[in-house]
């Protein structure tokens, strides 16, 4: 409304003011994208499978107004790898031998698809923010960037550390159908583990207890939600002692994995 009203200010015709209406407009934009991404958070953390699609519908139509919002592409990849995970994990409580395992491979491919998509859109968004805050830095003879670093830094980390839980949970699911990529899977999971920074140990710990190992332990495979539980406190940790900025994708990143799948482990 700030920048609205200062282009009303000026000479309508003003070249300059023709900038601030484009800037306002594209506030505007992505204020109403953002209402629509947190209606989905919403939805998304009641866990109830109408809930689930409902919170899937707001996020795709905050991408119907803004196309390049990479919270709402990663949102809806981590609606569908939830959707995925728990139908994997209903068909396994109860034994069903007809079960539609291609729905379920679908739901993943799309999670995956959207989580590279948003990662990429991500880097681009950073990549332009940096440059500006540049410019304008050099203008104020300051040339400090590094909490924003520090950021997207932060944010990249939280990325990754989804991106290789979905892959971790589908060479699970894969191992148990018998499908021969769940090895390749198992691997590029360990990647974005690696590249979210995770402590060696730990990543190795998840290696070693993988549902395809003979010393895995008991029941559908190791449970990484714990694990994933200890990273996202690590970088909550040094975001504070680095004072940096919390930003809005991270409540659904850091969002705890609805107790209904521990329910169906120990149906």
């Amino acid at each position: 409304m700030k920048l609205y009203y200062e282009a009303m200010e000026e000479i309508v015709t003003s070249e300059e003011s023709q900038d601030l209406f484009s800037t306002a407009a594209e506030k505007f934009q992505e204020m109403a994208a953002l209402a629509l991404f947190n209606c989905g958070n919403v939805h998304i953390s009641r866990a109830r499978k109408k809930e689930y699609m409902t919170a899937g519908e707001r996020y795709e139509e905050a991408l119907k107004i803004k196309p390049n919002f990479y919270e709402a592409i990663l949102a809806l990849g981590q609606q569908q790898f939830e959707r995925a995970k728990l139908s994997w994990y209903y068909a396994l409580s109860t034994n069903l031998v007809t079960w539609p395992s291609s729905d379920v491979i679908q739901l993943y491919n799309e999670a995956e698809e959207n989580i590279e998509k948003g990662m990429q859109m991500f880097e681009e968004a950073e990549a332009y923010r940096l440059k500006k805050m540049k410019m304008d830095n050099l203008l104020k003879n300051n040339m400090s960037t590094d909490e924003a670093s520090d950021r997207a830094a932060n944010i990249r980390s939280m990325i990754y550390v989804l991106w290789g839980t979905v892959l971790y949970e589908r060479s699970i699911m894969e191992f148990k159908l018998d499908f021969p990529v769940w090895q390749e899977c198992l691997e590029v999971s360990v990647e974005k583990f690696e590249l979210a920074g995770a402590p060696p140990t730990d990543v190795a710990v998840m290696i070693k207890n993988h549902c395809s190992n003979d010393t895995a332990l008991e029941g559908l495979g190791f449970n990484i939600d714990e694990i994933v539980q200890v990273w996202n406190e690590m970088y909550e940790v040094k975001r504070l002692q680095s004072s940096i900025s919390s930003f809005r994708l991270e409540p659904l990143l850091r969002r705890r994995i609805s107790k209904i799948y521990h329910a169906l482990e120990q149906a």
